[in-house]
């Protein structure tokens, strides 16, 4: 898998990736704490809002943005993302009002909106290879999961001499060294299509998507993800620091564990990819979240949790991982920045109904409710994903 890593302009693309997530891992676990200290007990549903404002960026933005990335230069765009990510991290430090959370993250999340599309749509391109580009989706599912993992034990450890504010200033600096990354390597340019209107490139790759059966498919398997995984997203910080009465570094260390389960899983999927199909591994991922989300219905103590959080964090990876290889397969290269981009909107769509169900239903009817109603949509999208992306319709290993 590491053999990758030769290639230089994927290792300091991956290198900026890993940076700049651990910084914005620090963002989350300073957002949910900002959240817990002024909301208390209803932070799940003010972080559930927060969240969704982050998914109505993406839904609105993605589009649009993959629209424009298939004639501007990548370089220039993604440094110019950052740095606006970098500015809004040193704002949120300073903030006294909720409704000052929903500005400042609509605007941040705004700006991933477009780097995220652009960044993934970039990889292919440099990274034609399907065995290395396999690689390169698990190191960047790993990297996901390292942000998991690192961000909450190293938050764990900074607020042990700093106040949870000040940990976004961590998040300003991973977006100044991812776009310094960024600028040390040249990208290739955007693979320029036939002239298109404005309404046709921003709808193209939505169109291609949903003509698409194994990315229906696809997309009800996000939806799955989305429902399991915003229990743990939303709600662990009201479980741990409500429900339990345990600490801020007890939270940081529940959602380590969700990333602990998420990196193994990494590590093992480019094998598991070469002797099952990609539904085969989604489907067992989607299965996998169904279980552990319906398990948490009855959850009564920490280290139950802790055990929850980590195959929730398995799940979640099988289910998503493969979704690169998919994107690629089923589209021609001049393409691809509009899927990528469709992808992230509709996935993001899901979250939009998730997060703020977790968050909403939680402060209103309590956890175990929300936890039931989340398994429940979750197990009818595995469902879904069966009947609108057959067997005939899979790809095989290899292909």
């Amino acid at each position: 898998m590491l053999t990758v890593l030769c290639h230089r302009t994927y290792r300091h693309l991956f290198a900026a990736q890993i940076i700049a997530l651990v910084g914005t891992g620090l963002a989350t676990v300073a957002l949910s704490l900002l959240a817990f200290h002024l909301a208390g007990h209803k932070a799940g549903a003010v972080l559930g809002t927060a969240l969704a404002i982050k998914m109505l960026a993406y839904v609105g933005i993605a589009p649009v943005a993959a629209a424009f990335a298939e004639r501007l230069p990548r370089r220039p765009m993604l440094v110019s993302l950052d740095l606006i990510r970098c500015l809004v991290a040193i704002c949120l430090p300073f903030v006294k009002e909720i409704w000052e959370i929903y500005v400042l993250i609509f605007i941040l999340q705004s700006a991933s909106a477009a780097f995220t599309p652009t960044f993934q749509a970039t990889i292919p391109d440099i990274l034609p290879d399907e065995r290395e580009y396999t690689n390169a989706l698990s190191l960047s599912r790993i990297a996901y999961d390292m942000e998991s993992v690192i961000s909450p034990l190293l938050a764990t450890a900074l607020l042990a001499v700093v106040s949870s504010n000040q940990l976004f200033f961590g998040t300003a600096i991973g977006f100044l060294c991812s776009a310094a990354l960024v600028v040390s390597v040249c990208l290739p340019s955007p693979h320029p299509g036939q002239p298109r209107g404005i309404y046709e490139r921003t709808t193209r790759g939505m169109r291609l998507y949903l003509a698409t059966p194994r990315l229906r498919g696809l997309l009800a398997v996000n939806l799955a993800v989305a429902c399991a995984a915003s229990i743990v997203f939303v709600n662990s910080v009201v479980y741990v620091q409500d429900r339990f009465g345990l600490s801020q570094r007890a939270t940081a260390l529940a959602l380590a564990c969700f990333g602990g389960g998420s990196m193994l899983a990494a590590f093992i999927l480019p094998r598991m990819l070469e002797r099952a199909s990609d539904r085969t591994v989604m489907l067992w991922g989607a299965a996998l979240l169904v279980a552990g989300s319906c398990m948490t219905v009855f959850l009564q103590s920490y280290l139950s949790l802790l055990l929850l959080w980590a195959i929730l964090g398995a799940g979640y990876s099988c289910a998503q991982t493969p979704s690169g290889r998919l994107l690629r397969r089923s589209s021609a290269p001049e393409d691809q920045p509009a899927l990528f981009a469709a992808q992230f909107a509709l996935s993001h769509v899901c979250w939009l109904i998730a997060y703020p169900l977790a968050g909403k239903t939680g402060a209103a009817f309590g956890l175990s409710t929300a936890a039931c109603l989340l398994t429940v949509i979750a197990a009818l999208a595995t469902i879904i994903m069966m009947i609108v992306w057959p067997k005939d319709k899979d790809v095989a290993p290899g292909c």
